[in-house]
């Protein structure tokens, strides 16, 4: 048996318009909800759905075509297809971030945490923030050139760049693809300060590029460490390295002069908040010397995905979850309104703010990063360049 991928026209045709399906090629069988894909196909992914963008007209439905025919369930395999951007840094207006701008290697990503406040960003390529997301990847191979194009525009203005805000630059595609070693290469010729968020055990590798720029200033990494129970994790963050593999990269990068960042994020209410001085303390053991913490977040389409998910591996904690996440919103799943989105308000996000200060002094956390040097970047000169005198 199988299931169809069908397409129903979702047109604003009012409430008693009859529902119009188109039938494609590929045809396999489910027994769950229409919206779902059958768990033989989706092992070791997040979301359970292939629910469409906001912005598309037609709505994707996996539906019984009709025929009881025993076929196997082949899994969902990672397609990763190319991208020629036509400019790389994007800038960001948001006044709760200590960055102004980043740059995304990948769109999409293949860990596939099941809670990543980035999902809703591939309805804007006109697919599914759900397995989509996590399946079908977008790769940007000439960032580096783009990078280094925009670097050498006599219009730039340095100031530390982030990456790893959105979609994981060490997910398992850059393992082959290597984007973003490019653009570190790129970074460190031009002393660019940069600070990278990851998950990836990758990270290790470009070791010799991070120590290099870590002794002029340049950069800082943060490791976010979801929860230390490895089934959960499993579960939570299927295709991201395990929590000890983390804290091994948190060592790694110690070593080599490179300062490294726990980061408790993000904090799900119920079900890892119990661990929150845990990780932190895993993480100052391991070398980090400072710390953060985020409220799980729940935007636009994250948040059905994410109920989804509460109710098939943990039904008994879903209601409890929910509710302390409205009651930090104002009754809702989520409110993004700046400088609230991120924690929450109320008793519960109050406790856990006490929580982390304590156990971050407790822990010598909680010292203010110097600040990346933006003083020493150059525009390096290429080859046929005039020289300059002076």
């Amino acid at each position: 048996m199988d299931i169809c991928d069908t397409r129903r026209a979702a047109c604003d045709l009012g409430a008693h318009a009859l529902p119009v399906f188109m039938i494609c090629s590929n045809i396999f069988f489910m027994t769950d909800s229409p919206r779902s894909v059958a768990p033989e196909r989706r092992r070791a992914r997040g979301a359970a759905s292939r629910e469409t963008g906001r912005f598309e007209r037609l709505h994707y439905e996996d539906t019984h075509d009709g025929w009881e025919i025993e076929e196997e369930l082949v899994p969902l395999r990672t397609e990763i297809r190319e991208e020629r951007p036509r400019s790389l840094i994007n800038y960001v207006r948001s006044p709760d971030l200590p960055f102004d701008r980043t740059i995304n290697p990948y769109r999409g990503c293949e860990h596939g945490c099941i809670y990543c406040f980035a999902r809703p960003s591939h309805a804007y390529l006109g697919l599914s923030p759900g397995l989509d997301f996590e399946t079908r990847l977008v790769a940007r191979p000439e960032a580096p050139q783009m990078l280094e194009r925009e670097l050498r525009a006599k219009r730039y203005k340095v100031a530390p760049l982030a990456i790893g805000t959105n979609t994981d630059p060490y997910q398992p595609a850059e393992r082959d693809r290597r984007i973003m070693r490019g653009c570190l290469e790129v970074l460190r010729d031009f002393r660019h300060p940069l600070a990278i968020v990851t998950k990836g055990a990758l990270v290790e590798r470009d070791i010799d590029i991070l120590g290099e720029m870590a002794a002029e200033g340049l950069v800082r990494v943060g490791i976010s460490v979801t929860t230390l129970d490895a089934d959960l994790a499993r579960k939570m963050e299927p295709r991201a390295p395990s929590p000890r593999r983390r804290l091994a990269a948190i060592r790694r990068l110690s070593a080599a002069g490179i300062p490294v960042r726990v980061m408790a994020s993000p904090i799900v209410p119920a079900l890892s908040d119990p661990e929150l001085e845990r990780i932190l303390e895993a993480g100052a053991e391991a070398g980090a010397t400072a710390a953060s913490w985020i409220m799980l977040r729940l935007p636009l389409e994250v948040a059905p995905l994410w109920r989804a998910w509460l109710e098939e591996h943990y039904p008994g904690r879903a209601a409890r979850v929910m509710a302390r996440l409205r009651e930090m919103h104002g009754g809702q799943d989520y409110s993004s309104r700046w400088h609230h989105r991120m924690r929450g308000e109320g008793p519960y996000a109050e406790i856990v703010a006490q929580r982390f200060d304590k156990a971050a002094r407790r822990l010598g956390l909680d010292a203010e990063q110097p600040r990346l040097r933006c003083d020493l970047f150059r525009v390096p000169a290429r080859a046929g360049d005039q020289l300059s005198l002076f």
